[in-house]
């Protein structure tokens, strides 16, 4: 069942430029910065609180079309089983951008696919073992 909003997107051109931003003039806090293979992963958000802002660089995903710069970026949602969260809203109908849900060093992540085109993430983390 879905449980949380995790992330929101926002795009930047300078990851470095943001994050100081954010965290220098808006008083955030720096809390994921992993180099991940699809581009760095860094996020900021307020001390202790449930969501985190990601500061995504649109240059280092290629799959990122013009339009989607200019529209807000992803929610993402937090599930606490997403392999079968994702076969009850596939069964509903919902359309994904993969055929499965897939593995990363963070835990399973897949999109849904809302009407506009717009990608809602889905998200279970890895627990701590």
């Amino acid at each position: 069942m879905l449980k949380n909003i995790m992330f929101v997107t926002v795009c930047v051109t300078d990851q470095d430029r943001a994050l100081e931003f954010y965290t220098e003039g808006l008083g955030l806090e720096k809390q994921i910065d992993y180099p991940g293979a699809e581009g760095r992963f860094l996020t900021v958000g307020v001390p202790g609180g449930p969501v985190q802002i990601i500061l995504w660089a649109h240059e280092a995903d290629p799959r990122v079309e013009a339009w989607q710069l200019a529209a807000p970026g992803p929610l993402v949602l937090e599930s606490d089983d997403l392999r079968k969260d994702f076969e009850v809203m596939r069964g509903r109908g919902v359309p994904f951008d993969r055929s499965e849900p897939e593995d990363y060093p963070f835990g399973v992540r897949i999109a849904a696919v809302d009407p506009d085109g717009n990608r809602i993430s889905l998200r279970e983390p890895r627990r701590a073992r």
